[in-house]
């Protein structure tokens, strides 16, 4: 199978780093944030990679040309943003399969590509995570602290997607597809989730991100 990486983005909240240098390739544990979400789409048989650029995108292009991946890589760049629905519906005329994975550029997780397969126009869910400390109360008095819990139930979009090429049709040219078409496929029920218990899972948004999923990247993607 394909899948695209949404990789255009400026990156602005881990600036200063990325204003010299595109967010995936900011380091973690030495290694650039794409070239591990490379590393985890080859353990899952992806055969072909489409990164969507933008924002630097000459020095993405360059460092994976010199850099011997091991996996046919292709890139779909943008000369103005296009919004993450855009960048999709441009990449994808790269794939002739009937269906492709998409992940959000700055996602580390291990999440399982193989259920999530199993569903057509579905998205990886995990329950909400909060980075907030939360008590635990009885009667007004406190009991225990946590740094961090998942709320059980609550589900949130974990930023990686398999869609039907058909979607491509409904797709804006311009705009995000998690305000475009996914509510619209949500309210006609023709969008799925497969949810994911006990997955490790980084947004990196924040240097606090760099620093938790450094501690724990070695043994998300082997």
């Amino acid at each position: 199978m394909k899948a695209i990486i949404l990789a255009g983005g400026r990156g602005k909240r881990l600036r200063p780093i990325t204003d010299y240098i595109p967010k995936p390739l900011v380091p973690i544990k030495n290694i650039p944030i794409i070239e591990w979400q490379i590393k985890y789409l080859k353990k899952f048989g992806i055969d072909e990679i489409i990164i969507c650029t933008g924002y630097k995108q000459d020095i993405i292009e360059h460092y994976l040309n010199i850099k011997n991946i091991g996996i046919k890589i292709k890139f779909s760049v943008e000369k103005s943003p296009l919004g993450t629905g855009g960048a999709i519906k441009k990449a994808a005329k790269l794939i002739n399969e009937k269906s492709f994975f998409v992940i959000n550029g700055d996602t580390i997780t291990n999440i399982d590509l193989k259920e999530l397969a199993k569903k057509q126009n579905s998205l990886a869910s995990i329950e909400l995570r909060t980075n907030f400390g939360i008590l635990e109360t009885n009667n007004d008095k406190i009991t225990k602290f946590r740094e961090k819990k998942e709320i059980v139930g609550v589900w949130m979009n974990a930023g990686i997607y398999h869609l039907d090429k058909e979607i491509l049709r409904d797709l804006p040219d311009k705009g995000d597809i998690e305000k475009t078409v996914f509510p619209n496929y949500a309210k006609k029920g023709k969008l799925s989730t497969v949810k994911f218990k006990n997955v490790r899972w980084y947004s990196i948004d924040s240097f606090k991100d760099m620093e938790e999923c450094a501690l724990e990247i070695e043994k998300i993607i082997k």
